[in-house]
């Protein structure tokens, strides 16, 4: 895990190397959407190979079809949703998006999801951007609790989920239909202390 400095603020010099820091990690950095990311985002939303994972139905839609929800995602506006471009520290190739909605004041809750471009996962990108922005949440918006959804044969992610902290909290059972039969879908969740704990282990 990227290292995390959770000492208070004491100079100019703390405040600047935390704003630089904040959105990186050791193989990812997250930043602003820009309008050539989104042909390529919206290639992804529309792989058939992936919808399954993603959606809870195939149904390929006409090019462009997701470019404005990714927009949405990402006008960060607002203290209760931000959307960012995944982006390989190395080079800057777009790999992914990434994206939390829902944080109120009251539960400090928001959910994440994340989609990595397919000839971009196995390569550390997914956990690299999760933990990048577990860090913003926690860090940044004050939150004390990032929960997600995830169908249960999604075990690439369960996995990438879990290495960044993530614990399973239950399952809405039979809730998804693919290839004539029922899937599950896990809920899971991590908690502001428990990232700490992850975040300054050796």
């Amino acid at each position: 895990m990227s290292s995390v400095d959770l000492a208070p603020w004491t100079s100019v010099t703390d405040a600047t190397a935390y704003g630089r820091a904040l959105l990186v990690g050791d193989r990812v950095r997250l930043r602003a959407l820009h309008e050539e990311d989104l042909p390529q985002l919206d290639r992804w939303w529309q792989d058939e190979e992936l919808m399954a994972l993603q959606a809870d139905a195939v149904r390929p839609r006409p090019p462009g079809s997701q470019t404005e929800t990714f927009r949405r995602w990402s006008v960060n506006d607002s203290s209760t949703a931000v959307g960012f471009s995944v982006v390989a520290r190395d080079g800057g190739e777009l790999v992914g998006h990434v994206t939390m909605w829902g944080a109120d004041v009251r539960t400090r809750c928001a959910t994440l999801a994340i989609i990595v471009g397919s000839e971009h996962t196995g390569q550390g990108y997914g956990t690299g951007a999760v933990r990048v922005a577990l860090r913003y949440a926690f860090q940044e918006m004050g939150l004390h609790r990032v929960q997600l959804q995830v169908w249960a044969a999604n075990d690439r992610a369960l996995a990438t989920y879990a290495r960044a902290g993530f614990r399973e909290e239950g399952r809405r059972r039979e809730v998804s239909f693919h290839a004539g039969r029922w899937h599950d879908e896990v809920l899971m969740a991590v908690l502001e202390h428990e990232w700490r704990d992850l975040a300054t282990d050796p």
